[in-house]
């Protein structure tokens, strides 16, 4: 090819796509080298794009189909134990039935990306956006970041690797986003020359982790059993302690980041308008990217509201909740995509929110909030009613009184009778 073919090619571009073809381009850009794939709805078309651009040869992987999701993880695990660079996606059920193999690859330490197309968990089927699936393994050693935009999912894929693969964290990584709402819907997407890509995100090491590799000329012994005197607690130790100090290469990656390419992801969190507000409510995903059109309507209107949108779980934002917590708020909402059935919320975001605000012996009212289960959708006009129920408990102390409050939750949309 000539040279000038070669820079007509390395140029960046801004493509109109899917959520799920911005997982793909994400993990293509990244030079993954290793691809498992087995699909579910809605996360299907990740793996189909990624089969395409191994067939046409724009991308130099292994691309390896397998009969179950639980065999997707389990040959990533023997994929980044050699070294290689490894990807997958998967969404819902399929994520439950790979969550033994994905404890082997946290405890084992490899730094393995998955996007995860999030959906309600069956029965009765659900294909649509909910976070349940994900939350439900929050603490399985995986570092767990939410994506609200399209954008937001193509960028984290490339700062997933940079973050993963550092030697001080060696742990894996999952990009979350909603099923249908974020993953069959199109938006512009902008992607970077590949050679600043390059630039931004190295090959790994050509000789592999240096905490695990196999080789042939270089057998070891990997997973085998610890008696209880042995150092299977210290392992433990050692994943937690790594997560904790993640932060700080989540921080640095975010701002290299936004020196190569201009976008700013902030950190762990992202608050929209929280400096002067009252009544914060905190929450995840697109539907909290779509809180801020509620927030801008009652601003508007002299009203001191603002938004904490959670951009990780794992590691959970202890700091920058305590930051708000501090910061002059007197009343908080916390919305959930998720469920835990049984636990004093039922959704299990605002059950750590509280807890940790009860630690800190902070005296701020606290309005948990369920909504957009299966995909039920969230208007913004319900997002401002939210918020004004809020503005009541701090006017008045009034909590809601119809049917939708229950066990001290909102169950935005319960139909009475259900």
């Amino acid at each position: 090819m000539s040279k000038k073919k070669k820079t007509e090619k390395d140029k960046e571009q801004t493509i109109i796509m899917s959520g799920n073809y911005a997982s793909a381009w994400g993990a293509k850009c990244s030079r993954v080298q290793v691809i498992s794939a087995y699909p579910i709805t809605p996360q299907t078309t990740v793996v189909e794009k990624l089969s395409e651009f191994v067939d046409h040869k724009e991308l130099d992987a292994n691309y390896i189909r397998v009969e179950s999701e639980h065999s997707v993880m389990a040959s990533l695990v023997g994929s980044s134990m050699t070294g290689a660079r490894s990807f997958s996606a998967t969404s819902g059920q399929g994520l439950l039935y790979m969550a033994e193999m994905v404890h082997w690859v946290s405890s084992s330490r490899l730094p393995v990306v998955t996007t995860i197309a999030s959906r309600g968990i069956a029965p009765p089927w659900n294909i649509w956006a909910e976070y349940t699936d994900i939350l439900s393994i929050r603490d399985c050693g995986w570092i767990i970041q939410f994506a609200a935009t399209h954008q937001e999912i193509f960028d984290s894929v490339l700062m997933s690797y940079k973050i993963a693969e550092n030697e001080g964290v060696m742990l894996p990584y999952f990009i979350v986003y909603g099923g249908f709402s974020q993953s069959h819907t199109s938006k512009p997407v902008r992607i970077p020359r590949q050679s600043d890509i390059d630039r931004f995100l190295p090959p790994p090491p050509e000789k592999g982790w240096s905490h695990l590799n196999l080789d042939p000329d270089n057998p070891i012994t990997h997973g085998n059993l610890l008696m209880p005197t042995q150092e299977y607690l210290d392992f433990r130790f050692l994943i937690h302690d790594s997560m904790m100090k993640s932060k700080k290469t989540i921080h640095k990656t975010i701002k290299e980041f936004k020196k190569a390419f201009g976008r700013n992801y902030n950190g762990l969190v992202e608050q929209y308008k929280c400096k002067d507000a009252d009544i914060v409510m905190i929450a995840y995903g697109a539907l909290a990217e779509q809180s801020k059109l509620a927030v801008d309507e009652l601003r508007a209107k002299g009203k001191k509201v603002g938004l904490f949108k959670l951009r990780y779980i794992r590691p959970f934002p202890d700091k920058e909740l305590l930051d708000l917590f501090d910061s002059g708020v007197k009343v908080i909402g916390i919305a959930d995509q998720a469920t835990a059935f049984g636990n004093p919320t039922g959704g299990p975001v605002s059950t750590e929110v509280m807890s940790l605000l009860g630690q800190a012996k902070r005296k701020i009212k606290v309005l948990p909030i369920i909504w957009g289960l299966g995909g039920r959708d969230v208007t913004v006009e319900e997002q401002i009613n939210i918020f004004k129920q809020l503005i009541r408990i701090k006017n008045k102390n009034e909590y809601p009184t119809d049917d939708s409050f229950q066990h001290g939750t909102v169950w935005l949309g319960l139909k009475t009778g259900a």
